[in-house]
């Protein structure tokens, strides 16, 4: 009995470890959005987490929102300093997320400030 106790915990051990991975690790997709941050905050009643929204449309028409991992200090940085102007993110989306980590499947890797499309000197040319 003892035995079949064992195995029991064990296999739920190793299951519930390759699932944390598999949501940890394995990411859904990757990609680059732009717009005006809007907001970054620190959230959270038990565990604080970093949150934030940028805007994609004129006057806030469509919002993303993302969560940056603690571990990542100069992103959470750069977006403190880059609060209210254009920006461009990387990120990975993952398939789930888990508490700890953030309230959304968009965690930033990278961010850089950019120049608004709706505010472009006249000198500037697409061509």
């Amino acid at each position: 009995m003892k035995k079949i106790i064992g195995v029991l915990l064990t296999t739920i051990l190793i299951i519930t470890a390759l699932y944390y991975c598999f949501i940890y690790f394995i990411t859904y997709s990757n990609g680059v959005r732009s717009g005006e941050l809007i907001k970054i905050s620190r959230k959270g009643v038990l565990v604080k987490t970093w949150e934030g929204e940028i805007s994609q449309g004129i006057s806030g028409a469509q919002i993303f929102t993302f969560s940056v991992e603690d571990k990542n200090t100069e992103v959470i940085q750069k977006l403190k300093k880059y609060q209210g102007r254009y920006v461009k993110l990387s990120y990975k989306e993952r398939y789930k997320t888990f508490f700890w980590l953030g309230d959304t499947k968009y965690f930033i890797t990278e961010v850089s400030q950019e120049e608004s499309p709706h505010f472009r000197s006249k000198n500037h040319t697409d061509d």
